[in-house]
């Protein structure tokens, strides 16, 4: 057996996009638009990592007054479709959530530890940070922020 993926599903390909490509450094690996099933398809890697792959899936919006041909539609927000979360490995878990933090990201549970974070993208997927290596020496402002919300 061998892993493939895992897929997400995404109400707006751009925003998901800018979060896990210009966010998290993922590179796009391939792109498949289904016009009969009305939807696309994405999937991202990272670079040390290209055979694990994360597929979006984008569901185009449907005309008014029809419903999509595979009868599957957008998650709504929190969704019970989504599951658990995905993990990365980060060089530098301080510079990474820092880096995010400008874009406007919010860090759920901040890297007080400077091992771990969570955060979410743009359809609240959880997304798991892990330092690479041992953990960073505890920093500010990680060491005096809060959690928010769920992770």
């Amino acid at each position: 057996m061998k892993y493939l993926h895992t897929m997400v599903r995404v109400r707006d390909l751009d925003s998901s996009l800018r979060f896990y490509c210009d966010g998290l450094g993922l590179r796009e690996v391939r792109r498949r638009d289904v016009p009969q099933g009305k939807f696309t398809l994405i999937f991202l890697s990272a670079a040390e990592s290209p055979e694990a792959e994360i597929e979006l899936t984008y569901n185009w919006p449907a005309a008014s007054g029809t419903q999509q041909a595979d009868g599957d539609e957008t998650p709504s927000l929190g969704s019970a479709r989504n599951f658990g979360h995905l993990a990365f490995r980060v060089d530098d878990i301080y510079a990474t959530c820092t880096h995010l933090q400008a874009m406007a990201v919010t860090i759920n549970r901040p890297p007080r530890d400077g091992h771990m974070a969570f955060i979410r993208s743009p359809d609240l997927i959880s997304i798991e940070l892990l330092q690479k290596g041992d953990p960073l020496p505890p920093a500010e402002p990680w060491m005096s922020m809060a959690n928010i919300g769920e992770w």
